[in-house]
């Protein structure tokens, strides 16, 4: 998320290369881009990708059975899916897979195609109309026996997580980001299973309440912070 909505603003000369180190690091030792010949620093790397071309960088959120924000080819896509993200530059054919080692970040590169990513619009309307109905049936479940963390969450849906961005994002993609990371933050914290003793059937019926949610925030998220999806 941070590589590419700091990487989209840089490019495009909304902030410059102390900014972007600093947005795409923050609390990390240090991010690199791997390469041809070995690792090398973040605005270096990003640098020849805007010279091959690059215009925006753009989140995936895959998981098994849904490759969201990949178009492939299979190496990419299997990359992707083994670390749960990665960014696709937009004009560069390139993909950026985070390999981290501690504290450390490297983006190592692979030859990506063009995709398809979700609408703004449409993943707004359907992570909304997915967040009512998940608080209906949780409630059903009695989520505050289980999970009071859970029913806190849900009761605050008008006030999304703050989410820090630079310049040139437009405002209702960093709602629908606060939105989206909300989503995730519910379904986290209620399928921890040290939240409270439940039976299997329980838990089935926890888990097939989030499933809908779990997707439908990961789809905000790559439209919120996927340049090409945007509005004008």
């Amino acid at each position: 998320m941070r590589l590419s909505w700091w990487g989209t603003a840089w490019l495009r000369g909304h902030v410059v290369s102390d900014q972007l180190v600093d947005g795409v690091v923050a609390d990390d030792a240090v991010h690199l881009v791997g390469g041809a010949d070995g690792a090398e620093p973040l605005v270096l790397g990003l640098g020849r990708l805007r010279g091959a071309g690059a215009t925006g960088f753009g989140l995936a959120l895959p998981v098994a059975g849904d490759p969201l924000g990949l178009g492939g080819p299979s190496a990419f896509n299997t990359a992707a899916l083994a670390a749960g993200e990665a960014v696709v530059t937009t004009g560069a054919d390139v993909g950026l897979v985070p390999a981290r080692v501690g504290a450390s970040v490297t983006w190592d590169q692979h030859p990506a195609q063009r995709r398809q990513v979700p609408d703004v619009g449409e993943a707004d309307r359907a992570l909304r109309s997915a967040l009512l109905a998940t608080a209906d049936e949780l409630a059903r479940l009695d989520v505050a026996r289980w999970r009071p963390e859970v029913a806190d969450e849900l009761t605050d849906l008008r006030h999304p997580h703050p989410v820090q961005a630079p310049p040139g994002v437009p405002a209702r993609c960093l709602a629908l980001a606060g939105r989206g990371i909300q989503a995730l933050t519910i379904v986290e914290l209620a399928l921890d299973d040290e939240g409270g003793a439940i039976t299997a059937h329980e838990a089935e019926q926890r888990r097939e309440a989030l499933v809908p949610l779990e997707r439908a925030g990961r789809r905000a998220l790559v439209a919120a912070c996927s340049p090409e999806s945007w509005p004008d």
